[in-house]
């Protein structure tokens, strides 16, 4: 029997995506067939009432009410699955949704509360999204391959077994780009997710349909990963938190991808929310269940907020804070400066708080380092995954393998080496950090070190589609291995946000990023930044980002 063309096989994809979206009841409405750029408003229209009130809440709120018996498991999960079908209709983001299988849990959920007059457990009935290469038992696992399409998951990833113990539903199964290695969800499976805020932009990647559903409020809290910016970029492009946690705090074991085994450059599975106390249950539930003792690579540390981490509770000094405005490679767009400038403005009037600037350190050599660490096999699996099936090579796949110079096939000792590099250049630049110390321990020890950098996600708000083009700004702490989290703070306003004219650039990457910027073409793009901590400092960062919005109300623009 011939092989199925890669066109065929994309049209069962699509046809099992939107088979599974007309099994929703009620029936998920259609949407205009003239829509306008910003589609975050369009299911306000078209749900009931009470589906809107219920899908904008907060995942902390939610798993409140559901534990309270204010809402019912059936009714928050039948409100999600609909918005999470518009949501497809809108930007392209499902893979599948699970009508069935979700109702059925909430069912039994609702059933053992009626029971037991008690939640099941601190996650009760809370519908939860998933980026789809993280396995599901029995359901497709093809990592944005067309000749991975027929795989399926042996078993649950360890993270939804957790998340699953904890009393969640998963409802939705979301897009991501062909060889998982974008900053923009594209695949020949399934199409380009695009931007709800605007249709124009990439939703980001390469966890961009959770993005984009989060975006829309079709999903409160969803599953990503990241291995050079794939939580941070979708957060940021579309309006919502995200955390690339340090490696090997939260379970990997049952996702797909190439070059799974590979320890130079590690991807972590991270959180996406609607709120940051989202963020803070995804991590609190996932360590509470100490998944160490089932994948032993998983360090023994549970989420550690018992106690403040900010030493503005236990000595009254300041948070200190550096504000990283350019890698010196690639200058921000004027949205971002303006973030930037809005937000150290704001921090520096707070008097438990003190803003410096972080000078970078060779971030271009950071760059260097992770590009040829990245595809060690000369990005050999990806050549012959998307090549088994003849699907075309996406451009942004062209863009990070064929036209990478750093892309080579390593010899055992080149590994070596360039893993002794990664090394070096850590050490390096932890010293940068540890001069910013105001005094020392006893020990010798750096204290009174920045406790935090402020920095952009990207060199832009969300790109127009296939031309994000850089990683710097989130592979950099990649390289490093900080825990760095996403946070919204306004929106792309061109008539404040104009180009900067008469700007020489300073090389060719910032050329490019310099002629991307035409303002009207990014109206009403979200604009985020980030705060990054060192490694295993995640309690840190985001409580230093709970006490940040405290004192100065971020977001400074609503998103719904």
């Amino acid at each position: 029997m011939a092989k199925p063309q890669w066109q065929e096989v994309a049209k069962i994809a699509q046809e099992l995506r939107d088979a599974s979206i007309s099994r929703v009841e009620p029936p998920v409405p259609d949407v205009p067939s003239d829509l306008p750029r910003d589609v975050t408003d369009v299911p306000k229209y078209l749900l009931t009432t009470d589906e809107v009130l219920i899908t904008q809440t907060s995942p902390e709120d939610l798993v409140s009410s559901l534990a309270s018996g204010k809402h019912s498991c059936k009714a928050v999960v039948n409100a999600f699955l609909r918005r999470a079908g518009l949501a497809q209709k809108l930007t392209n983001c499902i893979t599948e949704l699970l009508p069935e299988e979700a109702l059925s849990r909430a069912k039994y959920l609702d059933n053992f509360y009626k029971e037991h007059k008690r939640p099941i457990g601190p996650l009760h009935g809370l519908p939860i999204s998933v980026k789809e290469h993280i396995g599901m038992k029995g359901k497709g696992l093809n990592a944005g391959f067309v000749s991975w399409w027929d795989r399926k998951g042996a078993d649950d990833a360890n993270v939804l077994k957790i998340l699953w113990q904890a009393g969640c539903v998963f409802y939705a199964r979301t897009t991501q780009p062909q060889t998982l290695m974008h900053l923009e969800t594209s695949n020949n499976l399934y199409g380009v997710t695009v931007n709800p805020f605007n249709r124009g932009l990439t939703s980001g990647g390469s966890s961009g349909g959770e993005g984009a559903l989060l975006g829309l409020r079709g999903s409160c809290l969803g599953v990503g990963s990241d291995i050079g910016g794939s939580v941070r970029s979708p957060s940021a492009n579309c309006g919502v938190y995200g955390l690339r946690p340090t490696s090997y705090r939260i379970p990997t074991d049952g996702w797909s991808a190439t070059m799974l085994s590979e320890e130079q450059i590690v991807a972590v599975i991270g959180p996406l929310s609607t709120s940051l106390e989202g963020i803070k249950l995804f991590m609190k539930t996932v360590l509470s269940a100490k998944p160490w003792l089932t994948e032993p690579s998983c360090v023994p540390i549970r989420w550690r907020d018992q106690k403040s981490h900010l030493p503005t509770s236990h000595n009254n000094k300041k948070l200190r804070i550096a504000v990283l405005w350019s890698d010196g490679i690639v200058k921000p767009h004027p949205p971002i400066t303006r973030a930037l400038k809005e937000v150290a403005s704001r921090l520096q009037d707070v008097s438990g708080i003190e803003v410096s600037t972080w000078q970078p350190y060779k971030h271009d050599e950071a760059w260097e380092i992770i590009a040829t660490l990245y595809l060690a096999d000369g990005a050999k699996e990806e050549t012959d995954a998307i090549e088994a099936s003849g699907e075309p090579w996406r451009p942004l796949t062209k863009f990070i393998i064929q036209e990478n110079p750093h892309v080579k096939h390593l010899s055992v000792e080149e590994v070596w080496y360039w893993t002794s590099r990664r090394e070096q250049y850590r050490r390096a630049y932890a010293k940068v950090w540890n001069e910013t110390a105001t005094g020392t321990g006893p020990h010798g020890e750096p204290e009174g070190t920045v406790d935090v950098i402020l920095a952009p996600v990207g060199p832009g708000a969300a790109p127009p589609l296939d031309q994000s083009r850089y990683w710097g700004y989130t592979s950099q702490w990649n390289l490093l291995d900080y825990p760095a989290l996403v946070f919204p703070v306004g929106k792309v306003d061109p008539e404040v946000d104009a180009v900067e004219e008469g700007y020489k650039p300073m090389n060719e990457k910032d050329e490019f990023n310099y002629r991307l910027y035409e303002p009207e073409k990014y109206r009403g793009a979200p604009v985020s930044l980030q705060l990054i901590g060192r490694r295993y400092e995640d309690e840190k960062v985001v409580e230093a980002l709970g006490y940040i919005k405290d004192k100065i109300g971020l977001p400074f623009t609503p998103f719904v």
